[in-house]
């Protein structure tokens, strides 16, 4: 197979009482497996089966509505489960504290409009922290899963975080109360790996 599931850097109760296990466990074992079976086949002969999501992602208007909508759920959900961890939470700090402040005032400025992006995000989707080709941080939305990665990507740059808002991500423990869930989002994220994805992408 050209691509695979990755495994889970924790485990599926770890992010508890933010995210429920049983979420997790769908979440990753169900809905992220489906998008990397559906992947899978529909690059399957072609010459996308020997090249990175990343660069699939990035020529995705050259590819058919299939391999956009899972090769972007596969991409999304693997960036996803790395920038949660328990015990995380917190602020960041270093580089990152001060390319936010730059871009935003303050961290709490920062949070207040992600999220708000992933609040008001109509339907499906999802909500970023992007660098843009500047090299500034930048707060977007896509929508189902799209991310800014794509060329058809309304604002353009490499995610660093990442927020699913599709229902299966909290409806099982939140709801129709997205905002709650995007509020204990925050007590699971790992700065540490959307500091180096910064550093990575500058």
């Amino acid at each position: 197979m050209a691509f695979q599931l990755p495994a889970l850097p924790y485990e599926h109760n770890a992010l508890e009482p933010h995210v429920d296990t049983l979420t997790m466990q769908i979440h990753h074992g169900k809905h992220h497996q489906a998008y990397v079976t559906n992947l899978n086949n529909a690059v399957a002969g072609t010459p996308a089966e020997s090249m990175s999501i990343e660069d699939i992602c990035k020529n995705i208007s050259q590819y058919p509505m299939p391999v956009r909508n899972n090769g972007g759920g596969h991409y999304n959900h693997s960036l996803f489960w790395t920038i949660m961890g328990p015990g995380k939470g917190g602020a960041p700090a270093g580089e990152l504290a001060a390319a936010i402040d730059a871009a935003f005032g303050s961290f709490d400025n920062f949070k207040t409009q992600f999220a708000q992006a992933a609040a008001t995000r109509f339907g499906s989707g999802w909500a970023w922290l992007i660098v843009g080709a500047d090299g500034k941080l930048a707060i977007t939305s896509t929508p189902n899963q799209d991310n800014p990665l794509m060329d058809i990507a309304e604002v353009k740059g490499t995610p660093i975080l990442g927020l699913d808002v599709w229902e299966h991500a909290y409806y099982l423990h939140y709801q129709n109360r997205r905002p709650d869930y995007v509020t204990a989002f925050w007590n699971v994220v790992n700065w540490d790996e959307v500091a180096r994805r910064l550093q990575a992408a500058r």
